[in-house]
């Protein structure tokens, strides 16, 4: 197989999946092996195109010209490797995690919900490898409709208003900003293409470098950049495994995954740092990294925590693209994978509590620990991999913003990062103490309460056990960070 057909079968193989899931919707057990191999075999495919690019080799494949200039293509390069490595693994584990759940749930119209989960990873794909801005935004715009019916999937008045919420905002950012900022860019630079070192150096004045930069920031809505970040908390309506989905898997990492390229690729963190064009960026990114933290911290609803706290994690990531400084690029690129293995193993948790006792208040899953330990212990280690200490793999990518913040010279930055820490404490731990220590007075835990059904706490168990991996083994990741900065 020669690289054109390795890098289109990675992308279209979740399609031919969700295509085969619907020839055998009669048969869920078919349905369900297909969904499993789909994402296996895509996985492998990701991880075979590994040492090739580590070693600096460029996988390319070209469908062709739309119109003069705009080509839709593929391009596998170490940041868009490394997303699809992760989403491709945590799509295997979600797989796992999403059959055990929607079974255990009886839930309506799950092929329906195999198949959109498929054309979702189809469309992050097409993200990672994207060769250069129109199919960045085909392929961006792609993945917001394919999750809409995921979001909306309960088919209740809340999911309906939640998936409104979502579509809506997503939408009107990209076109009303994203999609200005690529035709701005094509005029000034006369290419799309994603290129090391960027494509407007010595090709825009300073001020258009601005104005931008800001427009990529806030018209890629699935960075959660405030105030563009409500689609997140109204899109917890959605089940368990689609939280997942959006959290850790496609949806906001396609987002700032999408900001670090265009950083490195479009502008180039030498023309940043020299212009210091992101600078009042970093501190919106701060800003949103302090109030969604605060936000999380008087939540009650578990969801609704979690989403506060993606959205302050999320601006990590911005706010290392930010820093336009290598430390600050390695420990945002590192972030998404660290987060992502965080974020999915605390909303697998979520989901299995939910599952078995129906409670997503958290004032009232006091004891619950002790009923379902496999999901209260992946919980607290999930929990140290967000708040960035050891043994979890977050401590890594926090360390390198740390440094980059220190490089950069913005020790009010790193104040920030260390505030945020704390208060990430405050939000997360006191959830595994309560579970674990104090005393069960809501009167379901009488009621026979027990883990989650099996696949799903195999999947959080497997997610958990990643963070810990990460701590100790994070380096193929980091290999791929660093090589962006070489």
């Amino acid at each position: 197989m020669n690289h054109e057909q390795l890098v289109f079968l990675a992308v279209l193989t979740p399609a031919m999946g969700a295509t085969l899931m619907w020839s055998f919707e009669r048969w869920p057990n078919v349905r369900d092996g297909i969904s499993l191999a789909s994402a296996a075999l895509l996985f492998a495919l990701v991880v075979s195109m590994y040492p090739e690019v580590v070693n600096g080799i460029r996988l390319a494949a070209y469908w062709g010209a739309v119109l003069p200039g705009l080509e839709l293509g593929f391009v596998v390069e170490p940041l868009g490797l490394m997303f699809a490595l992760v989403s491709s693994l945590l799509w295997l584990i979600t797989t796992i995690y999403s059959i055990g759940y929607m079974r255990g749930q009886n839930a309506a119209n799950q092929t329906r919900f195999f198949i959109f989960f498929a054309l979702s990873l189809t469309a992050t794909m097409a993200i990672a490898f994207s060769a250069n801005l129109f199919t960045l935004f085909i392929a961006y715009e792609a993945l917001t409709l394919a999750t809409y019916p995921l979001v909306a999937h309960y088919g209740t008045p809340a999911a309906k208003a939640g998936a409104r919420v979502y579509i809506g905002l997503l939408l009107s950012t990209s076109i009303g900003f994203l999609l200005i900022a690529i035709i701005w860019t094509w005029s000034v630079a006369g290419t799309l293409d994603f290129v090391p070192g960027g494509i407007l150096t010595g090709k825009a004045e300073p001020w258009v470098v601005g104005v931008l930069l800001a427009l990529y920031v806030f018209g890629i809505g699935k960075a959660g950049v405030m105030p563009f970040h409500r689609w997140l908390p109204s899109a917890m309506v959605a089940p368990a495994p689609v939280s997942a989905l959006l959290h850790a898997v496609a949806v906001v990492k396609a987002g700032v995954f999408s900001v670090l390229k265009v950083v490195i690729y479009i502008f180039g963190i030498d023309l940043l740092a020299e212009l210091g064009s992101g600078r009042w960026l970093m501190y919106v990114a701060a800003a949103t990294i302090l109030l969604a933290s605060l936000v999380a911290l008087r939540e009650d609803n578990i969801k609704a925590r979690l989403a506060y706290s993606t959205i302050s994690q999320l601006s990590y990531i911005v706010l290392g693209a930010m820093l336009a400084s290598s430390l600050g690029i390695i420990g945002g690129a590192m972030h998404i994978a660290m987060h992502a293995f965080g974020k999915i193993t605390l909303f697998f948790c979520a989901g299995a509590i939910f599952a078995s006792t129906g409670e997503i208040v958290l004032s009232r899953m006091r004891g619950v620990g002790r009923r379902m330990p496999f999901t209260m212990g992946a919980f607290f280690i999930a929990s140290l991999s967000i708040i960035g200490l050891p043994p979890a793999g977050g401590l890594w990518s926090k360390w390198y913003l740390a440094l980059g913040t220190l490089d950069a010279g913005e020790y009010l930055l790193l104040g920030v990062l260390l505030v945020s820490a704390t208060l990430n404490v405050a939000y997360l731990i006191p959830i595994s103490i309560k579970a674990f220590f104090s005393p069960a007075d809501n009167p379901v835990y009488d009621e026979g309460i027990h883990e989650a059904p099996t696949l799903c706490v195999v999947a959080l168990c497997l997610s958990a056990f990643g963070c810990l991996v990460l701590f100790v083994y994070p380096d193929p990741f980091y290999q791929l960070a660093a090589s962006l900065v070489r």
